[in-house]
């Protein structure tokens, strides 16, 4: 077989405010139903999403995800940050919506409806050393469970115990630390 698509079907309570969002960050409505039921299609490029209507549906209790590879996760992060900035005036880092900061492995979208877009390279580098690993779960502790006092706490306590990480390595762990103490309010 070859030529397969796969395309993601996401839940949200309103599709016009998902529209609405991803419009904002460059992809181009597709398709929009209403009736029988609320269905929303959206194009950037190669990417395709798909949402459907539900009513009654709490974006902040959402498990929906999907990966999202690209060969550059940097390139697609500026893209979405210049039309985040140009609606909201700053890249919204905590809340729903929200961004994360690039990182090595991508960084993720939380969408008005609470699904969790992660875009990744599409060839992840490997781990070199235990900071890394520790930003890793730092990262996924942060963004996929909320834990940020939890993520902070690893983080800081790598950054003490791995004196031999590269200077990019280490400048990257301080770089989401301090993006930690934003969302937590500990940061001046």
């Amino acid at each position: 077989m070859a030529n397969e698509v796969t395309i993601p079907l996401l839940p949200c309570a309103s599709i016009d405010e998902v529209a609405e969002f991803y419009v904002m960050l460059g992809f181009t409505v597709v398709y929009r139903q209403y009736r029988p039921s609320a269905y929303l299609s959206v194009r950037r490029e190669e990417i395709n999403l798909h949402f459907f209507g539900l009513p009654g549906y709490d974006p902040s209790s959402s498990c929906s995800s999907c990966l999202i590879q690209v060969e550059d996760p940097r390139e697609l992060y500026e893209a979405f940050a210049y039309g985040m900035r140009a609606v909201y005036g700053k890249v919204l880092v905590s809340g729903i919506p929200r961004m994360t900061r690039p990182r090595r492995d991508g960084f993720l979208v939380v969408d008005p409806g609470g699904n969790w877009i992660r875009v990744v390279p599409a060839v992840p580098e490997p781990v070199r050393n235990g900071l890394t690993r520790a930003l890793r779960n730092a990262v996924t502790l942060a963004g996929s469970h909320g834990a940020e006092r939890q993520a902070l706490k690893i983080l800081e306590g790598a950054l003490a115990r791995e004196v031999h990480a590269s200077e990019d390595e280490r400048a990257e762990a301080l770089e989401f630390r301090d993006e930690l103490l934003e969302r937590l309010g500990l940061h001046g």
